[in-house]
């Protein structure tokens, strides 16, 4: 949730909470000299947004809590699985020609490696594929294990991780994508991924919630 705008009589309604709190809706409306399903929306606004609270047969109290600090709980609560998508996957001994074709059909910017047991054992970055090519191999040829960035050197996340952390994983190690992955027996199965269009989507769906 971004920082929100309020208006005149929301901005009254937190200095009356702050100064009585705890304080019942008829009790604040009556300051106000307004109806209690006049004030309605502005306490529901002002609730949902975090900056009140309220407890049945109590009444609301103010939360102390500023813009930032909302932003930063609500941040806490977005998690991989709410919004990992569909990884590109390509087998260990696919060509890098073949690597680029997919990576140019399937519009991605980062494919990941895995064996016949669908285990993660690699990253192809545009970066690996570019440096490929620029030499005299024959890309036909050249299978994509030869230039993969290989375990354990690739970061990885799961379903239940914080997205806010992949997201400084992402700029920490400078990489495009994080392969989401469930730890079996096998290895790392590969089940999602989380890119920075990821993070941008869930910045923009946390906007677009604001009450």
């Amino acid at each position: 949730m971004r920082t929100i705008e309020l208006n005149k009589r929301q901005e009254t309604i937190l200095q009356i909470v702050k100064e009585n709190g705890p304080i019942t809706g008829e009790n604040i409306a009556e300051r106000l000299s307004l109806t209690r399903a006049t004030l309605r929306p502005d306490l529901a606004i002002l609730t949902m947004a975090g900056f009140l609270d309220a407890r049945p047969r109590v009444g609301y109290f103010y939360t102390g809590k500023t813009g930032t600090q909302l932003l930063t709980e609500n941040l806490m609560k977005i998690y991989v699985k709410d919004y990992q998508s569909i990884p590109v996957v390509v087998p260990s001994n696919v060509s890098v020609y073949e690597a680029i074709v997919t990576m140019f059909l399937e519009d991605v910017g980062t494919l990941f490696v895995v064996d016949e047991k669908n285990c993660l054992v690699g990253v192809l970055s545009r970066k690996d594929l570019l440096r490929a090519s620029i030499g005299k191999q024959e890309l036909s040829t050249l299978p994509v294990n030869i230039i993969m960035t290989r375990m354990p050197n690739i970061t990885v996340c799961e379903k239940d991780d914080l997205l806010i952390d992949v997201a400084k994983n992402l700029i920490e190690k400078q990489i495009d994508s994080v392969p989401v992955v469930k730890v079996s027996e096998a290895g790392y199965e590969v089940t999602g991924r989380v890119t920075k269009t990821t993070i941008a989507k869930a910045f923009i769906s946390l906007a677009d919630d604001e009450v």
